[in-house]
């Protein structure tokens, strides 16, 4: 199945990094294995040479580049066929967005995965992403041994959007496209950006309390608070 440019831009060259085709090729061939059953290999390959080009313009390490481009394909195509009713949606979806997806959306996100476990889908976008997540994030979450995971700043685009069932916004404004049949919450909470560092825990402990009740309310059975 083929879709329209993802982001609304056209196709994009891949970025002007050195023997960085070999390196898509290798990427486009896994996730098509992965997402045959949804999509075309064209498509799939539209969507990583895009997300390629978008991580490109902020990508500190280029090195870390195919990674990062492989996981957000692989995000974006697997949001979009389950968006589309094309593959299974066993669980509730959770997107928070902020403006750079890299303070207090990922931190909430960590705090949802580390409550829900498997029991809720969570992802992640920003309406400006930054380059990094923001240390005190890290700081805060290893205070409670919690991490990151495997997360970064990415963009927000649609195909999350469609996908999630609650979509949260920190501070992102009306930057957020609003779907039909989606829920919407806004949690007003400062941005963590030069607070210090009780005032940045007091914003991680308000976004527990409102993870935790989100949680309750999504999950089939409750899961007891780890």
């Amino acid at each position: 199945m083929d879709e329209q440019s993802p982001l609304g831009r056209g196709r994009r060259a891949a970025p002007p990094l050195r023997d960085i085709d070999p390196v898509l090729e290798r990427i486009t061939a896994r996730l098509a294995a992965r997402h045959g059953r949804a999509f075309s290999k064209e498509t799939v390959e539209r969507y990583v040479e895009e997300c390629s080009w978008v991580l490109s313009a902020k990508a500190r390490v280029a090195t870390h580049l195919p990674v990062l481009v492989e996981r957000f394909a692989d995000q974006r195509l697997g949001a979009l066929a389950r968006g589309m009713g094309l593959s299974p949606k066993p669980v509730p979806e959770v997107l928070f967005v902020c403006t750079e997806n890299a303070g207090r959306s990922q931190l909430a996100a960590a705090l949802l995965r580390h409550r829900a476990g498997d029991g809720i889908r969570v992802l992640t976008a920003g309406s400006e992403p930054g380059t990094e997540i923001a240390p005190v994030v890290l700081r805060l979450l290893a205070e409670q041994g919690l991490d990151a995971d495997e997360e970064f700043p990415k963009p927000l685009t649609r195909e999350v959007v469609t996908a999630a069932d609650v979509v949260v916004t920190l501070g992102c404004g009306d930057a957020c496209p609003v779907r039909p049949g989606r829920r919407y919450l806004d949690w007003d909470l400062p941005d963590l950006s030069g607070l210090d560092i009780e005032s940045a825990r007091a914003v991680r402990d308000g976004l527990a309390t409102r993870v935790d009740a989100l949680a309750d309310e999504l999950l089939p059975t409750r899961v007891p608070r780890r």
